[in-house]
Order: structure tokens, then sequence, then C-alpha cells
């Protein structure tokens, strides 16, 4: 009796869960709205991580430009622009949720979001995946690396 109580239980929980961690697969639409940015006022110039890096100067200028569009604060052209990037895949460092935020990064030629994104940490650090998070550059100044 107890068995067949607890699985509808457990089903309900774990649909809750989803909802509440943001898990969707959807398409965003384009919105003007500003996103929160946690790291205008701070930006990393040396690295913080183990990833490999990469000059803000020498990612593609789509790239550059939503990092420009992140300093000002927006407004940001998708509507998950700003959201939060729960690091699901691991390979950013551990950090608790809602330390990290993904912002889109234009691809030229796709009609969807692409797969392009910078992520951005709280204390500053920016990192930059053109692969949909398979794989990610720790995105430093100019002066550094």
């Amino acid at each position: 009796m107890i068995a067949r109580c607890l699985r509808p239980g457990l089903a309900v929980l774990a649909g809750l869960t989803l909802l509440l961690t943001g898990c969707s697969s959807g398409t965003a639409t384009p919105t003007a709205t500003a996103a929160p940015s946690r790291t205008a006022a701070t930006v990393a110039s040396a690295p913080v991580s183990d990833l490999p890096t990469v000059r803000e100067s020498e990612l593609p200028p789509e790239a550059r430009r939503t990092l420009a569009l992140i300093r000002a604060g927006g407004p940001f052209p998708y509507g998950k622009d700003g959201s939060v990037f729960s690091n699901f895949e691991r390979i950013l460092p551990p950090r608790k949720r809602g330390y990290y935020h993904e912002y889109t990064v234009r691809t030229p030629g796709e009609r969807d979001r692409g797969a392009r994104r910078i992520v951005t940490g709280g204390d500053g650090e920016r990192y930059y995946t053109d692969d949909h998070y398979e794989s990610f550059r720790e995105v430093v100044g100019d002066e550094a690396r």
C-alpha cells in the first residue's frame, strides 16, 4: 500500500524539481529586456580556472558584442539571456546554483540561438563555448594569458 502511494508522490516531486530548476527545451523568442548583470563591474583579466584561455580580442565579433552587452547590462536579444547556467556538464569550476549566468552569442546563418554562449561567473570570470557546453575556454583580458 505504501509503495503505491510513494511512486506517484516521487513522480510529482521529480516534476516539481524540474520545474523549479528551470529546465526547458523550448526556443526563446527575442526580447529587448535587460537581464541582471552580475559581472558588469568586475572583469577577470587573469585566468581563474584550469581551462584553456582565449583573449577577448580573439573571440568572434559576435562574442565581443555579447560581452559588450553584458558590460552594459543589456538589453539582450534573447529571452534566456542572463538566465542561470547550472553547470550540469561540470566543466566549469563547481559553484553554488545561481553563480553562473549564460548569454547567447549569435551564430550567423542560424535561425535559432545556435551553439555559442558566454557564461559569466559571480566574481567576473567569463567563459566561451562554441559547441553548446561540450567545452569551454576562459575569456581573459588582452594583456593576460
